[in-house]
């Protein structure tokens, strides 16, 4: 080994200052390495967890079942089925129901077709309630005269769904209707039957 050699390895041990920084340079490399490692981990976890707690919520709801409707100005009352669909585009604040309700009497056939804008507010994981106003399109046809109006629909919305995953259920859903066309009837209504949620 060479003079210079020799002398520089002697100054290296005799200076600690060498040997400290050294340490340090090792020692700050594998804790930030072990940091970053555990919080990795750590992110990872909260990830799965959340993923694992968190249910998937549903595309939409299906109301199916049947309606009856009594007028409030002609004094009779009409039956029929009902289907309509529901989506929540902002969650907690806004569900959209559209829907379709065909609806018979003595002589008289009516089509009503409503999108109503709801409010939701959830009790429980097995109990919703809704409050619901938005237009509607009513298509009629009594004794062969067929006429078009437009209303608007006033509904509270009542939800039970018998297990937490919301897979089926039933509402009951009463109603006000107000027609904008001949005679302006006022209506009172009723709806109730199965919810299927659609994953």
């Amino acid at each position: 080994m060479s003079g210079c050699y020799r002398k520089r390895d002697r100054c290296e041990r005799r200076d600690p200052r060498v040997l400290q920084k050294a340490v340090r340079n090792a020692g700050g490399t594998s804790i930030t390495k072990c940091a970053l490692l555990g919080a990795l981990l750590l992110c990872c976890t909260s990830a799965f967890a959340q993923s694992a707690d968190k249910e998937p919520k549903e595309v939409a709801v299906v109301e199916v079942g049947g309606a009856a409707e009594r007028s409030l100005t002609e004094g009779n009352s009409s039956f029929g089925p009902t289907i309509a669909v529901e989506v929540t585009p902002i969650e907690h604040w806004l569900e959209l129901e559209a829907g379709v309700t065909p609806l018979f009497r003595q002589h008289s056939t009516e089509w009503s077709t409503d999108l109503l804008f709801k409010k939701p507010w959830t009790f429980s994981p097995r109990f919703e309630f809704m409050l619901g106003i938005g237009p509607e399109w009513i298509h009629t046809n009594t004794y062969g005269k067929k006429m078009n109006s437009a209303g608007v629909e006033v509904a509270p919305d009542f939800m039970f769904w018998p297990s937490k995953k919301h897979r089926f259920g039933w509402y009951l859903e009463p109603s006000y209707d107000y027609k904008f066309g001949p005679g302006h009837e006022h209506s009172l209504g009723v709806s109730g039957g199965l919810l299927i949620s659609i994953p």
